[in-house]
This record gives structure tokens, sequence and C-alpha cells, in this order.
């Protein structure tokens, strides 16, 4: 559902798994953009509802959340992404699992996320 993705992967990474299991107060977007390759690599993170491994439900909901998400987390198992080519998909799912374990190390500390303006700026500069 994906048109400019040719490459796809899905990992068990274990600070993303961290995060999928974590409760988060806005769904559609788990992540907070904490810097610049993750805005431009993931933009927004949302997390799906837990699904039993190989439940087709799991696959309609991965293929609805593609159409508009470069990736996205199954909660209680960890990420899908997505790139332009396998070695993107690679290099963002890469992104992904270092952005999670910022979150993580963040936790409990005063923290200075990137704001909307400078989002914005970088979505002109590099669109997906």
């Amino acid at each position: 559902e994906r048109p400019s993705a040719a490459g796809i992967v899905h990992l068990h990474c274990t600070n993303c798994v961290a995060v999928s299991c974590m409760c988060h107060g806005d769904p559609a977007d788990v992540l907070p953009p904490i810097t610049a390759y993750y805005v431009m690599r993931i933009g927004k993170l949302p997390l799906l509802p837990y699904y039993r491994p190989g439940d087709m439900s799991l696959a309609d909901a991965v293929r609805k959340a593609a159409r508009g998400n470069h990736a996205m987390l199954l909660a209680n198992h960890g990420p899908v992404v997505a790139g332009k080519s396998l070695d993107d998909a690679v290099y963002n799912a890469e992104e992904l699992e270092e952005t999670a374990r910022l979150f993580l190390m963040l936790q409990g500390h005063k923290t200075q996320f990137l704001t909307d303006e400078q989002i914005a700026v970088l979505r002109d500069a590099f669109p997906s």
C-alpha cells in the first residue's frame, strides 16, 4: 500500500520493542521529534494495537497504517519500516531504533524536542 516502498523490514529490536510495550497518550505518534534525522527518515510513528503473530487482522492494520507512514510499531512486538530500497529501509530502521533508545534514556529528564517550525523546515528541505 506504499508505492514508493521497495524495501520493508520487520525487526524485534530491543529499544523499539520496549517502546511498543509502553502506554502512550497519542498512539498516532508515539515518539517525539528528538533529532532531525528521525524526522527526516521516520516522521510520525503510529502504534498499532496488539495482534497475535499470524493474525490476518495484523496484516490489514499494517497495510492501512502504511498508507500514510514510513514506519509503525506493532504493540508488544516491534517495528515495521519501509524505504525506497532495502538498504534505505534498513537505515530507516536503524534510525528508529536509535531514536527509541534515546527516548528511553531521556525518560525523567527535561528534554528539548524539535519545534513545529524546525520540523516544517526539515520537511520543506527533505520531502519524503
